[in-house]
């Protein structure tokens, strides 16, 4: 529960660690200890010490929450053995841990969406279509089943890119899948919501038709600052209702901490440079 003695706190939000412990060491150093701390998901994976990156944020405690990535998505099945490793995969430490289950426990039980002091925070992104109370009602549907006793089977069915659009009238596992792609894998859509679910460049090198999912034309959460993670190759991105965070720290970028304030002057911004592990476009 977040008290008012908390609130008194400063409230950071931080980029994609993916595995880059040194680098999260770092840039604590450069912070108050007691900042609150809010990451954008994709704790593990392509980094060096994804183990050590993934039990710095558990033992944080209350002072920290993350939302899930797609990479802690995927650690989450290899573990349950329904998904295979990756070649570029750097989660043997973590498999092999003693910890295992209860980092894996805790990690099932983050959310996929935050909403707090004003802002929505998300891995990826959000579909047009969908208002701040519906990404939050969506993201609880997906988090129930993480949580439940059936997660494995869940997640043995969640990865793959059809559907690649929102319908209301969507049940079961596929709605679930719109779900999960959309909020810890989405970088283009086009304004009804059509995912490309595919392209990983910067800006201007989707296909017609398709925008940045934050430029989609009558986005409905235009109206709160999103705070997002996933994209290296867009790099930071600060505008009022736009807080992009990752900068490419696994692939020899940065790693950056903005100040979560309600005023868009008053929200610092704190990189550390972090050494290259990594191809963004591999």
């Amino acid at each position: 529960m977040t008290t008012t003695k908390d609130t008194n706190r400063s409230l950071y939000a931080i980029g994609d660690l993916q595995g880059c412990a040194e680098s999260l060491d770092t840039l604590l150093r450069r912070l108050e200890p007691c900042t609150r701390l809010r990451f954008v998901g994709d704790l593990v994976n392509r980094g060096p010490a994804s183990l050590n990156a993934l039990r710095a944020v558990h033992n944080m405690g209350n002072r920290a929450e993350t939302v899930l990535g797609n990479h802690d998505i995927h650690l989450l099945a290899v573990a349950a053995g329904v998904r295979k490793r990756g070649k570029t995969d750097t989660l043997d430490e973590i498999l092999s841990a003693s910890d295992l289950e209860e980092l894996l426990t805790w990690l099932r039980h983050r959310p996929l969406a935050l909403q707090e002091d004003g802002f929505l925070l998300v891995h990826a992104g959000v579909l047009p279509q969908w208002t701040t109370t519906q990404v939050i009602d969506l993201a609880r549907e997906v988090e129930e089943q993480l949580q439940g006793p059936n997660w494995q089977a869940f997640l043995a069915n969640i990865f793959g890119n059809a559907p690649d659009r929102w319908h209301d009238s969507l049940r079961g596992i596929e709605r679930h899948r719109v779900v999960v792609n959309a909020l810890t894998r989405l970088r283009y859509c086009t304004s009804d919501g059509v995912m490309d679910l595919k392209t990983k460049e910067g800006l201007g090198k989707a296909s017609a038709g398709y925008y940045p999912w934050f430029d989609a034309p009558g986005r409905r959460t235009a109206d709160i600052t999103i705070v997002c993670g996933h994209w290296s190759t867009l790099g930071l991105v600060m505008r009022p209702n736009l807080m992009a965070l990752d900068t490419g720290c696994v692939w020899g970028g940065k790693l950056t901490a903005a100040r979560l304030a309600p005023n868009p002057p008053d929200r610092t911004v704190i990189q550390v440079d972090c050494p290259q592990y990594c191809n963004p476009l591999a």
